[in-house]
C-alpha cells in the first residue's frame, strides 16, 4: 500500500511537470510548478516512513502508464490532462482519508491527514485554472473529447469483432464475411453517432430547461432568490453580514444574477460539445474500432486472415482498456487483460453461435 502511495505521488510529480513545460501562460506554469514540486516532498515523505519501517523502494521513475499520458498529452493537448490530474486529486483525498482511519500507525495516519489536506489543495488549484468551484472528490468527470474517442472505439471493436466472429463461426465466405463486418460496421456507428446526438442533445436541454426556470425565479421572487445566494456564500467561508451585502449586490444585475445562480446552485458551466459534433465524434471512432477486425480480410484468403484478424482485434483489445485506465484511475495493466479477456470472451461465444446456429438451420 505504501509503495503504491509513494509511486503515485512520483507520476503526479512528473505529470505536473509536464503541464509545466507545455503550458505557454505565466501564472498557470507557476501554478504546476508549485504543484510540482509539493508532490516531490510527498515522495520524500513516503519514502522516509518506508525506510523507517525498512520497506525497500528503489524506483523513483514514473510509471509506463505516466509516460504514455504525458506522450498522449503532446496529441491531445493539456485540457485531458488536467482533468485526469483533477480527477486523480480528488481520488487521493478519498484514499488519503480512508487511510487516516484505518491506519493504527500514527505516523501513518499523520502523513495520510497532511497528504489528504495538500490533495484537496492541489484540486482547488485545478479548479481554479480551469475556471471550476465544484469539489473534485464529490464529482465525476468525462474525461473529455479524448475520453469518447476511446469508448466509441471500444464499442465499435468489440460489437463488431463479435459479429465477424459468429460469421466466421458460421463457416461463411471470405466475401459474406466482409459484407457482414462492413454491414455491422455501418450499423453500429450509425448507432452510436445517434446516441451520442441523443444524449448531448438532452443534456443541453436539461441544462436549458433549469437555467430557463432559474430565470424566472429571479424575476418572480427576487428576495427568496436572493436570501438563497446569501447562504451559497456564507458555505463558502463568507461572513453572514458579507455574504448579504454580496448577495444584494449580485441581483441588481439580473443577467448576472442569473450566471452566478447557475453557476453556484446548479453547477451548470455549459457543455463542452455540440450534439452534433458528439455525433460525429462517436461514429468515427466506433467505425475506426469497428473496421479493425475486419482489416485482414481486405488483404488475406482463408485461416491467415481469420487468424490474423483474431490477433490484431485482441491486440487492439488490450490496447483499449490500457487506455481506458487513464479515465477509471485503475491499473494500466490489470485494464487492459481485463479487456482482452472480455475480447476474448466475445470471440468464443460469437464463433459458437455462429457454429451452433449453422448446424441447427
Amino acid at each position: 500500500m505504501w509503495l503504491h502511495h509513494l509511486q503515485d505521488e512520483i507520476n503526479a510529480a512528473y505529470l505536473y511537470s509536464i503541464l509545466e513545460s507545455k503550458t505557454t501562460r505565466t501564472n498557470e506554469k507557476e501554478s504546476y510548478g508549485k504543484l510540482k514540486n509539493i508532490e516531490y516532498k510527498h515522495v520524500e515523505a513516503w519514502s522516509s516512513l518506508l525506510d523507517e519501517h525498512k520497506i525497500k523502494h528503489h524506483n523513483d521513475h514514473p510509471s509506463f502508464k505516466a509516460k504514455a499520458m504525458a506522450w498522449l498529452t503532446g496529441i491531445a493537448g493539456i485540457s485531458w490532462l488536467r482533468d485526469v490530474m483533477l480527477r486523480e486529486e480528488g481520488d487521493e483525498v478519498k484514499s488519503y482519508l480512508n487511510l487516516f482511519k484505518q491506519s493504527p500507525d500514527p505516523a501513518t495516519k499523520d502523513i495520510a491527514i497532511r497528504l489528504a489536506k495538500d490533495s484537496a489543495g492541489h484540486a482547488q488549484n485545478l479548479n481554479e485554472l480551469m475556471g471550476r468551484d465544484k469539489e473534485p472528490w464529490h464529482q465525476t468527470g468525462s474525461g473529455g473529447i479524448l475520453r469518447n474517442v476511446v469508448y466509441g472505439f471500444n464499442d465499435g471493436l468489440t460489437a463488431n469483432f463479435g459479429l465477424i466472429a459468429g460469421v466466421i463461426g458460421a463457416h461463411s465466405s471470405d466475401h459474406f464475411i466482409l459484407v457482414s463486418g462492413a454491414a455491422g460496421l455501418l450499423a453500429d456507428a450509425l448507432s452510436m453517432g445517434a446516441s451520442g446526438y441523443l444524449a448531448a442533445k438532452s443534456e443541453q436541454e436539461v441544462y436549458d430547461h433549469e437555467i430557463s426556470m432559474e430565470a424566472e425565479e429571479i424575476k418572480l421572487m427576487p428576495e427568496l432568490e436572493q436570501e438563497e445566494l446569501a447562504v451559497i456564500y456564507q458555505t463558502k467561508g463568507i461572513d453572514e453580514s458579507a455574504a448579504a451585502r454580496l448577495a444584494a449586490e449580485v441581483m441588481k444585475d439580473p443577467d448576472k444574477a442569473l450566471k452566478e445562480k447557475v453557476r453556484e446552485e446548479l453547477g451548470i458551466a455549459g457543455t463542452e460539445m455540440s450534439p452534433v459534433r458528439e455525433a460525429w465524434l462517436t461514429g468515427i471512432a466506433t467505425a475506426i474500432g469497428a473496421f479493425i477486425p475486419l482489416l485482414p480480410f481486405l488483404f488475406l484468403r482463408g485461416y491467415p486472415a481469420v487468424i490474423a484478424a483474431f490477433i490484431l482485434a485482441m491486440l487492439m483489445h488490450f490496447g483499449v482498456g490500457a487506455a481506458r485506465s487513464f479515465f477509471t484511475g485503475r491499473n494500466l495493466w490489470r485494464s487492459g487483460f481485463e479487456m482482452f479477456i472480455v475480447g476474448m470472451g466475445v470471440a468464443i461465444i460469437g464463433y459458437i453461435l455462429g457454429d451452433l446456429i449453422t448446424r441447427w438451420l
